[in-house]
């Protein structure tokens, strides 16, 4: 439920499927991280937006709880299968993959109508106001990412990398190091990739908010929303499918390096995303309903 949704073309069986896992009470307090887009972030609603978006996203997470959830403890089971029998082979990685982004694009097609129904309310400020919050990402984004030179690019993904496996495995051995090293030189500047391939998705979005009051204006909206991947650049698609790739892969080699106690550590973090999903008061009424 990362941050499940933002960084996808991280390790996947680390991150995707299981670094935003980690921040479970967050996700039930804040939208924006249980669904594929960030409004939130980029407009400033008025009190009364606010009080109906509220009301929205209560609705949105009881579904989301109890509709939902349980599809992901079922995920988590076969995830820890997957570990503890020293399956982590890319076919059952592109299998979990799949399952994640199925998952997702369910729960994007649940809360599109609520997105379409507050953007139609927005008035000329508010969407120059959200244009500017854009522009501002972009910026901020492009300074951190695609600035610096390329060597060092690689070295601060590697150093990333390094320190959220460290989280979920433990210290890695050198050869392990390396690996990851060798992940993050593989993608060179896919950085500049995914930057353009934000703004371009930002671009289309202001477009279509512009034209908030059309017929065409909903369907305009659910395809940036739920099927985003259709409006990608030829350029990012080729390049996303390579990390996706390339995630599976190092997934793969790190885990035929792993220690048992590596393993043992992966799995105790594994049992503690499924006790914090189990915890919530949400899903307890669901499963005695």
């Amino acid at each position: 439920m990362s941050r499940w949704f933002k960084h996808c073309a991280t390790l996947l069986v680390f991150t995707l499927a299981l670094g935003a896992c980690s921040r479970v009470g967050l996700a039930y307090r804040n939208l924006d991280v249980i669904i594929p887009w960030t409004l939130s972030d980029y407009l400033d609603m008025t009190g009364e937006q606010k009080g109906w978006f509220n009301e929205r996203l209560k609705e949105h997470l009881s579904w989301h709880c109890t509709t939902q959830l349980p599809g992901y403890l079922d995920w988590l089971d076969r995830l820890q299968t997957m570990v503890e029998t020293n399956q982590v082979t890319d076919a059952a990685l592109q299998a979990r993959t799949l399952e994640a982004k199925q998952a997702i694009a369910e729960t994007a097609r649940e809360i599109t109508p609520s997105a379409i129904e507050l953007l139609q309310g927005l008035d000329d400020k508010q969407v120059a106001d959200m244009n500017d919050a854009f522009a501002k990402d972009l910026r901020k984004r492009q300074q951190e990412y695609v600035k610096p030179p390329l060597a060092q690019q690689i070295a601060e993904r590697g150093a990333r990398m390094d320190k959220r496996l460290n989280d979920w495995l433990g210290p890695l051995s050198v050869t392990q190091e390396q690996r990851v090293m060798a992940w993050s030189t593989a993608l060179g500047d896919q950085n500049t990739q995914w930057i353009a391939n934000r703004a371009h998705w930002q671009q289309q979005f202001s477009a279509a908010v512009a034209q908030r009051k059309s017929p065409e204006f909903p369907q305009r909206i659910e395809t940036l929303l739920v099927y985003r991947e259709r409006l990608w650049t030829a350029d990012y698609r080729k390049a996303y499918a390579d990390t996706e790739a390339q995630a599976r892969s190092l997934a793969v080699d790190l885990m035929a390096e792993s220690t048992p106690q590596q393993r043992q550590r992966l799995l105790k973090k594994i049992e503690g995303v499924r006790k914090d999903f189990n915890d919530l008061k949400c899903l307890k009424a669901a499963k005695a309903g």
